[in-house]
């Protein structure tokens, strides 16, 4: 029996990078998982990675997917993205909200189309999304929620680097869903349901990050593996702890805190943990 046998989760921005990585891992455990991005196939993208190469893999590591294209920048596709999934797997036990537009320019040149997508999709797609999944939540007494944060929304002190002015608007939005975290735990916790957020120490090495070309050295020499991610994800998604609620938590120290080594995506392979990745030569 996996760890989420039996369960039904939905997790955002999965066609690559953190999300396909816990969606694989949360599959290889036996859920049902429902993944969404803006891209079906790698053809819809200059990034590698796909909802339907994601979906291949859960389904080889023995869990159900069912791939749900949409785009959730658009306050207009959440409502059905959650109908379509509770329709096909049933109500849903566990909400990943990892999908985030990071842009990382001078905020003089930051327009206001920008502005709303980032706060839209890393802010209020959270938001919305908790509010659609809660009262099936509250009402089995059971569920977790799960916000990917960024060390960005760390508040910068002098003496200021370039990339600590680049990073505002990303950096805001996440200290506002850090911010929510709490309230929402603050909201839902006597009902059985846990929410935390978790973040890299430093950066994760994706296809995303890597196109960015902005993420300071010393952020990629603390950085750690998606399936360090993965792992720490399936540990706050499976949680009955009281205490481990209205988490703000970070990669490497909650897998050590909670003693748990870093499996492969395929739940059996054990891998170097964080710390010890570091010492080994960079791989992407």
């Amino acid at each position: 029996m996996g760890e989420l046998e039996g369960r039904v989760a939905l997790v955002t921005g999965a066609s690559r990078g953190i999300g396909a990585a816990i969606a694989k891992r949360f599959g290889a455990e036996g859920a049902s998982v429902a993944i969404t991005a803006r891209t079906l196939d790698e053809r819809d993208s200059h990034l590698e990675g796909s909802l339907r190469e994601t979906a291949a893999a859960i389904e080889a590591l023995g869990g159900r997917a069912l791939p749900i294209v949409g785009d959730l920048a658009d306050p207009g596709c959440l409502d059905g993205l959650v109908a379509r999934a509770r329709d096909a797997l049933g109500p849903i036990d566990v909400l990943v909200n990892n999908a985030a537009a990071a842009f990382y320019l001078p905020f003089e040149k930051t327009s206001e189309k920008r502005f709303r997508i980032a706060y839209d999709l890393n802010v209020f797609a959270p938001w919305r999304l908790a509010q659609l999944v809660a009262p099936e939540m509250r009402e089995r007494e059971r569920g977790w929620i799960l916000n990917i944060s960024s060390a960005t929304s760390t508040l910068p002190r002098p003496p200021y680097s370039d990339f600590e002015a680049l990073s505002i608007l990303y950096g805001s939005t996440k200290a506002a869903l850090e911010r929510m975290t709490a309230g929402l735990s603050a909201a839902l916790s006597k009902h059985g349901v846990f929410v935390n957020s978790l973040a890299p120490v430093g950066a994760v090495p994706t296809e995303g990050t890597e196109a960015l070309g902005v993420v300071p050295d010393e952020a990629l020499a603390v950085a750690e593996s998606r399936e360090a991610m993965a792992e720490a994800a399936l540990a706050l998604c499976t949680t009955r702890d009281p205490a481990m609620t209205g988490r703000i938590t970070f990669c490497t120290p909650i897998l050590e805190e909670l003693g748990r080594p870093v499996l492969g995506l395929d739940g059996r392979t054990r891998l170097p943990g964080p710390r010890e990745a570091q010492a080994l030569p960079y791989r992407s």
